[in-house]
């Protein structure tokens, strides 16, 4: 198997795994992260409902303004993570349960999750 197709199994199998326990409900939804090379996608999902509440990505026009080099490096996912915490706290979403989708909490993922955490987001 190539390098890169046995990597994104494992972090499938990691993402079934704790997509077992951690769900979103109305009272704390779920704030879920992609990454690719190129971009960064972050949305707040109520579980029960199966919605979509609140997203944000570096492909949106408000956020690709603010960044100053390229879309997929820790500078573009501290901007996501600043512009998904000002949504949220303009819809009266505070409290919020963290899904890494299998990546290692470091880097971008991390840069983001700090940066909604100064945002209001509370997890």
């Amino acid at each position: 198997m190539k390098p890169i197709l046995r990597n994104t199994a494992r972090r499938v199998r990691r993402k079934k795994h704790v997509r077992k326990t951690v769900s979103g409900s109305p009272s704390r939804p779920r704030l879920t992260v992609f990454r690719s090379n190129k971009n960064m996608y972050a949305q707040i999902i109520d579980d029960e409902v199966g919605r979509t509440l609140v997203a944000a990505s570096t492909m949106e026009s408000g956020v690709t303004e603010r960044l100053s080099t390229g879309a997929g490096n820790r500078a573009a996912a501290q901007v996501v993570g600043e512009a998904l915490a000002a949504k949220a706290v303009e819809k009266g979403i505070k409290q919020v349960v963290f899904d890494r989708n299998g990546y290692a909490y470091h880097g971008r993922i991390r840069e983001l999750a700090e940066a909604a955490r100064k945002g209001g987001l509370e997890f």
